[in-house]
């Protein structure tokens, strides 16, 4: 862990993968930050011990650059940079919806870039990053990406062509979950539950089903019939549930997600 590694327009993400890194193990020295606000690179300085530092700064210095900025910026933070870096700096790509090509159109010829679509649970250290290899990447750059997103969760390889589907499935399928919670809780106060209690009693079934999908080994279909007995309560919601549609529901909402990338990639804001 010697080499600099540059998060530019570190926001919270941003901030999320720097101190998960710092607790993995990365020295502060070796980490450079860029922020719109000069105040908000100073909040970084005096919280994490990294150093600020212009893009250009970033760019000539940084082994690594990871570009958090917003889709849209990301034009025009490249147009800065592109004189500056050199064909062996690793570029980081973590922009929805932009794909590898567009960075490589920009840089020198060669230069290697890894697309990384994180989600917000890198706030908590449990992150779904995934992580795609532009044209010049190699192994060693998909490891190095690995090894610094690991720091904030878990990493999947998986090709860029499927990089629009994990969007729509992790990329935005925390606020799916808050959206059911959020559901579930009218619903209880609706049963005659006070708001808090409601709220409690379904983030503890939420986090205790996680758990067991990760760990059980079994299939959802499994745990779920596990649950329901026959003409019980859980079988009745399962029927309005079904009546309802929510499964077909949830598909198109799923695919529409995923065309919103593609669209956001071919550059359709």
């Amino acid at each position: 862990m010697t080499q600099k590694v540059a998060v530019l327009g570190t926001g919270k993400i941003g901030e999320a993968l720097l101190s998960g890194m710092i607790r993995g193990g990365w020295a502060p020295a070796d980490l450079l930050v860029t922020a719109r606000r000069p105040e908000r690179a100073e909040e970084l300085r005096a919280r994490h011990g990294v150093t600020p530092v212009t893009n250009t700064e970033a760019a000539k210095t940084a082994d690594t650059l990871i570009l958090t900025v917003k889709p849209q910026d990301m034009g025009t933070l490249l147009d800065e940079l592109a004189p500056h870096v050199p064909a062996d700096r690793l570029i980081i790509s973590g922009a929805a919806g932009i794909p590898t090509s567009f960075f490589e159109e920009r840089l020198t010829t060669g230069t290697p870039v890894v697309r990384v679509m994180t989600n917000t649970p890198a706030l908590v250290d449990e992150a779904m990053s995934v992580i795609s290899a532009g044209s010049h990447a190699t192994p060693d750059h998909l490891a190095t990406a690995e090894e610094i997103f690991g720091a904030v969760g878990k990493t999947l390889r998986v090709p860029e062509s499927q990089q629009d589907a994990c969007t729509a499935l992790s990329g935005s399928g925390p606020a799916y979950f808050f959206y059911l919670v959020e559901a579930m809780t009218d619903a209880g106060i609706l049963l005659g539950l006070p708001r808090d209690k409601a709220h409690d009693l379904i983030v503890q079934s939420a986090i205790g089903a996680a758990v067991m999908l990760r760990d059980s080994g079994e299939h959802p279909v499994k745990l779920r019939e596990n649950v329901t007995s026959p003409a019980g309560t859980t079988i009745n919601a399962i029927r309005e549930l079904e009546n309802h549609g929510v499964r077909a529901a949830l598909i198109a909402a799923l695919e529409a997600a995923r065309d919103r990338s593609r669209e956001l990639a071919s550059g359709n804001n």
